[in-house]
């Protein structure tokens, strides 16, 4: 019976048992639900990353124009602005993660990861991970197994769905995987890999899920800019030892709490928050009326 990811804790005392590191307990629970060997699991992520790194460069590279209008070529602007707010690598962060989001909102090929509203977090993150630090490639596929498991308590004590738990649960648990990885690949130990995770959920609860237009674009795809940028800084404070003070069990705890009590016009339904104003209203009757098709009078016929 492989071990199942119902707690952060369980996971701790289960890899400290046995002697077996967290990623390891990740394959063979991979393993055993599919089943797989550990070879075809890691090439299956191989492919994950190249994919990833792929909507990175699309997003750079091509015309990201959406059909709403809403989404038009913002990681190349990002990308290419002469100053930089922090560092160039500070930008080329928040590009990666726009550009990644942006062709899934213009109907590319993306990984979700964990959703595809989510889906420019993990490949803006590690992708600048690796390019920063020397990353390899292998280590990069264990710190994706890593972020698996985080992405598995996470669903279980609360929810990584939109529909379910609000914004907070789909950038929210992406940020919380990209912040575990970078930790995990800079040598960080188990208890500082969670405590990124409780330090960014913390920074993120009750965050609503509001799509203009009822797309996955605004106010989508740069939240998973500052979420990338959230990922970041919470791993730089649990590297330096510095603690989220409450565990992170129960920070995930209260993240389910918040999503169950939120009220339904903020949970996918583009009823509330932006989707809801004045112009957000504009714009969804503006992207109806332009996708409605106009099908020939049968009765002419």
């Amino acid at each position: 019976m492989p071990f199942l990811f119902e707690s952060f804790e369980s996971w701790k005392t289960e890899s400290q048992a046995t002697s077996k590191s967290l990623v390891q307990l990740v394959v063979e629970y991979e393993m055993n639900i599919r089943p797989r060997t550990e070879p075809q699991i890691r090439e299956g992520l191989r492919h994950a990353w190249e994919v990833m790194k792929d909507a990175v460069n699309t997003g750079l590279e091509k015309d990201m124009t959406s059909r709403s209008g809403m989404i038009n070529n913002g990681a190349k602007k990002v990308y290419r602005y002469p100053k930089a707010v922090l560092s160039v690598e500070f930008q080329k962060l928040i590009a990666r993660a726009l550009a990644a989001k942006e062709v899934n909102s213009c109907m590319g090929r993306v990984v979700a990861a964990p959703t595809a509203g989510a889906s420019g977090i993990m490949p803006g993150v590690l992708y600048t991970l690796q390019e920063i630090h020397g990353i390899a490639d292998e280590q990069i596929i264990d710190a994706m197994l890593l972020a698996a498991g985080i992405a598995l308590i996470m669903e279980q004590k609360a929810s990584i769905a939109g529909a379910v738990g609000g914004c907070q649960a789909e950038t929210g648990t992406a940020a919380a995987m990209g912040a575990g990885a970078i930790v995990f690949c800079l040598g960080g130990d188990t208890d500082q890999i969670f405590n990124a995770v409780a330090i960014t959920v913390q920074c993120m609860l009750g965050l609503v899920c509001d799509p203009v237009a009822g797309l996955v674009e605004v106010p989508c795809v740069v939240r998973n800019a500052s979420a990338a940028a959230i990922a970041n800084s919470s791993a730089q404070i649990a590297l330096a030892n510095v603690s989220s003070v409450i565990p992170v069990d129960e920070v995930i705890e209260a993240m389910g709490e918040i999503g169950a009590s939120m009220e339904t016009r903020y949970k996918e339904t583009a009823l509330g928050g932006l989707a809801a104003t004045k112009t957000g209203q504009a714009i969804a009757k503006k992207v109806l009326i332009r996708d409605i098709e106009v099908l020939p009078d049968e009765t002419a016929l």
